[in-house]
This record gives C-alpha cells, sequence and structure tokens, in this order.
C-alpha cells in the first residue's frame, strides 16, 4: 500500500489569516493520523506565510507516524531540519515568494550543490528526497546526489487528466520505473487528489508514498477531515 502523508500548510494558512491558534496545527496532525494518515508534511518558507518555524518544533513531539519537512535547503532551513530531525527531508527549489512548487530540480546542473547538502542531513540519519519533473534524465541526476528517493512532480499530469488525457500518465511511469531501477524510492505530490489518485497510484512502478495537501484540505471541507482522509487510504491500496 501506499502510504497517504497530509500536507497541514493550508490548515497553518487558515489560521494565519485571523490571528491566533485556531484551527491548531498540532491538534490538526494529531487527528490526521488518528484518522489513519502515515505521514503528517510541511513546507515551511521563508516569509512563514502559513507553516512556521516554530510549528515544525511544536509537531516534533506529536507526529508518531513519518514527518517529512519539504523546503529549500538554505541555511535556515537546514538549521531547522537538524534541529527537528524529521524521519525525511524533501528538497525542493522554490523561489522566495513563490505562491506554490512549479518546479522540479535540475539534478545534473545542481548536482554538486545537492551532494553537499544531502551528505549533511544524511549524516544525521534523515532520510532524503528530491523533487523531481517526470524526465529519465533527472532521475538518473538524482541518483549521482545520493538522495534516498525522489518525490515526482505531479502538477502536470494532474492538469492533463482533468482534461480526460490519460496519457499524461505515460512519462511519470517511465522516470518512476527508472528510479526502481536504479534503487530509488518513489514518492509523488502536487494537485493530486481525490479524482486522480487511484488513477495515478495504479499506474506508478513502485510508488511508496504521495503527498497531498491542497486538494485533501479542500475536499475535507465538503467530506470532513476524517472521511477524506479514508477516502485516500481506500483509493491508495
Amino acid at each position: 500500500m501506499t502510504k497517504l502523508s497530509v500536507n497541514i500548510n493550508k490548515i497553518a494558512t487558515l489560521r494565519n489569516a485571523r490571528g491566533g491558534n485556531v484551527p491548531n496545527v498540532v491538534e490538526a496532525a494529531v487527528a490526521i493520523q488518528r484518522f489513519g494518515a502515515q505521514g503528517i508534511t510541511i513546507h515551511p518558507r521563508p516569509d512563514e506565510r502559513h507553516i512556521r518555524y516554530q510549528d515544525a518544533r511544536d509537531l516534533r513531539s506529536v507526529v508518531t507516524t513519518e514527518f517529512n519537512i519539504e523546503g529549500n535547503p538554505q541555511h535556515n532551513f537546514i538549521d531547522l531540519v537538524l534541529e527537528c530531525r524529521p524521519e525525511q527531508v524533501t528538497l525542493v527549489p522554490d523561489a522566495i515568494g513563490a505562491i506554490t512548487s512549479s518546479a522540479g530540480w535540475d539534478t545534473v546542473r545542481h548536482q554538486s550543490y545537492l551532494q553537499e547538502v544531502i551528505a549533511v542531513f544524511k549524516a544525521q540519519g534523515i532520510r532524503t528526497s528530491i523533487f523531481v519533473d517526470p524526465d529519465v534524465k533527472m532521475i538518473e541526476g538524482a541518483k549521482a546526489t545520493g538522495t534516498d528517493r525522489i518525490e515526482l512532480y505531479t502538477e502536470s499530469f494532474a492538469h492533463q487528466y482533468a482534461l480526460g488525457n490519460e496519457h499524461a500518465i505515460a512519462p511519470y511511469a517511465a522516470a518512476a520505473q527508472r528510479a526502481v531501477d536504479l534503487k530509488l524510492g518513489v514518492n509523488a505530490g502536487h494537485d493530486l487528489s481525490l479524482e486522480n489518485i487511484r488513477f495515478f497510484k495504479q499506474n506508478i512502478p513502485g510508488l511508496l508514498e504521495v503527498s497531498i495537501g491542497h486538494a485533501l484540505i479542500s475536499e475535507a471541507l465538503y467530506f470532513g477531515l476524517d472521511n477524506v482522509v479514508n477516502m485516500y487510504l481506500q483509493k491508495l491500496k
């Protein structure tokens, strides 16, 4: 079964819109795990517009499944990860001020940099993953960095699938198969939803984990958080 890690950034966005501590991201993480999710993901950004660095510290003691911290490995981010020691760190090449992630790493161009950063995390026993586009060359470049896993950036698939183009899965399947051949773990995330997750899961070799935030939290407004988590779990079997 592919594991479900729930990204709780949008819960923090709602909290920050009003001030105070409602909804409470720590309580949300505890509930999401109780509902059956196998992981909690956060993606703190330098301006802390949703998840704050202190949230990461507060969450560490309550995440009993898998804690996954995503972000651009700048100095403050690296320090936070080393302090919190999550089970997994996912490296994402976000530009400062970006609304959301928009591309994977060029693992050939940035190979030396990624090797250095990954070595720091792996020395502390933290599993590493690199956010990449569904390009076999980028998968091969990722292997050379020493990463444990890759996370496929699935925005293009989700957009095309919504238009009825099931063939959009092809480059993702090929990239995942190359990762499996190279003994890299395969994660995926971005715009995956109840609408497309089963088809994606069924067609991606070796899919270990999906990280889903915006769609899942939005769907929970209609169906309830407990129900939605379990709907995903059923589709990921």
